[in-house]
């Protein structure tokens, strides 16, 4: 059975775009001044910008992508750092394909 909400995360445009840019933080995003783009993640604010839209906005595509499984955040003071889950995504990709 298909997972519902892996279906709705992937169901938009901009959800695909904040998952190919997370593949790769450093190529498209600035160096950040709390945590690493890579360890910890891209600051959600830099995914607001990148996407142009408002942060509320932003956050609910992080939240459908979250729920989904396939980036997670992370805490660092205030800011909220999201990372791809590589082995989610290679998980959806085989479910996907028809591998279930």
């Amino acid at each position: 059975m298909l997972d519902v909400d892996l279906l709705k995360a992937l169901s938009s445009e901009k959800r695909l775009l904040v998952l190919e840019w997370l593949r790769d933080p450093v190529a498209h995003f600035p160096p950040q001044r709390d945590g690493d783009l890579v360890r910890d993640g891209v600051c959600a604010l830099f995914i607001a910008d990148k996407l142009g839209v408002r942060q509320p906005t932003c956050g609910e595509h992080l939240k459908l992508l979250s729920r989904a499984g396939l980036i997670h955040g992370t805490r660092i003071k205030q800011w909220v750092f999201y990372r791809r889950d590589e082995e989610r995504i290679a998980e959806a990709k085989e479910m996907l394909s028809g591998g279930w």
